[in-house]
């Protein structure tokens, strides 16, 4: 790590960055960002805006169902049931029960009210507060190595399945005439979400990562023409937020994350003002 940092001194000698946690920081907004805003196009595209809060919720599910389990690693714990987790949203709903975001809200509601009953067994949830705001600042070394694990694995799935599950989204019927096995593109995705935002949830917080997924994918859809656009403007709004939420926060002293979705909000708001301009 010490030549990544001297490389961001070099390069960008300021003040923020003169501190290891500001630059562990950087670096985890850099790797993270891309890949969640390459995946929200599809959540946005495929109208799945809140499966990434279920998902959030059921973190806490995972590090609950981890204690008892006597899972020592709470990363582990949390990408085994998101995982899990995902897989089941995605087959109950394809059984046609009920609506996505019937099934969506269930799963919801009910990870993050287990999560709650076992995490608070004598008074103890208090140490597992940090997980609904988050912290980037606590980023270690280790971290940043599973970011660009999951950035390089993220990146080359995406470039194989994209065509595949586009057009699983845009046309199921005709995505089958020509070959492509639907469910299991759409399981996929739902898994690429579900590593993605359990990577992300002890940064972000269990009530911000919906909108770090969305609000750049949203935005980049109104500023885009075609698909390939939309997945540019969503990541390049994705690390300008970032990267500008995570120096805000260090100037005002505040939330790094509630920084960054808020810097995401404005780009939303500008990229929609644009979009109404456009029209007239």
């Amino acid at each position: 790590m010490s030549g990544i940092y001297a490389f961001l001194d070099a390069v960008l000698p300021i003040e923020a960055l003169r501190f290891s946690f500001m630059k562990n920081a950087f670096c985890a907004i850099l790797l993270l960002t891309p890949l969640l805003g390459l995946l929200g196009t599809m959540a946005v595209n495929q109208q799945m805006a809140f499966f990434s809060d279920a998902l959030g919720h059921s973190a806490l599910t995972g590090i609950g169902l981890g204690i008892i389990l006597g899972v020592g690693n709470d990363l582990v714990s949390m990408l085994v049931f998101g995982i899990l987790w995902a897989v089941l949203i995605s087959l109950i709903k394809h059984t046609g029960w009920a609506s996505t975001d019937t099934v969506i809200s269930v799963f919801s509601s009910t990870s993050v009210a287990l999560g709650l009953l076992i995490l608070s067994r004598g008074g103890s949830f208090a140490k597992y507060s940090s997980l609904l705001i988050g912290d980037v600042l606590a980023v270690t070394p280790q971290d940043l190595l599973y970011l660009l694990i999951a950035l390089a694995v993220g990146v080359a799935l995406w470039m194989v399945i994209y065509n595949r599950l586009l057009l699983t989204g845009i046309n199921p019927s005709l995505a089958r005439s020509r070959g492509v096995h639907t469910r299991w593109m759409e399981i996929a995705f739902m898994v690429m979400v579900a590593v993605a935002v359990m990577l992300a949830i002890r940064w972000v917080g269990v009530m911000l990562i919906n909108a770090l997924l969305i609000l750049p994918a949203a935005a980049g859809r109104n500023l885009a023409s075609n698909s390939r656009q939309h997945a540019l403007w969503s990541v390049g709004i994705a690390m300008v937020s970032g990267v500008a939420g995570l120096f805000a926060s260090y100037a005002f002293d505040t939330s790094a994350g509630a920084a960054i979705v808020l810097c995401a909000a404005v780009c939303y708001a500008l990229s929609l003002a644009g979009r109404l301009w456009r029209k007239k």
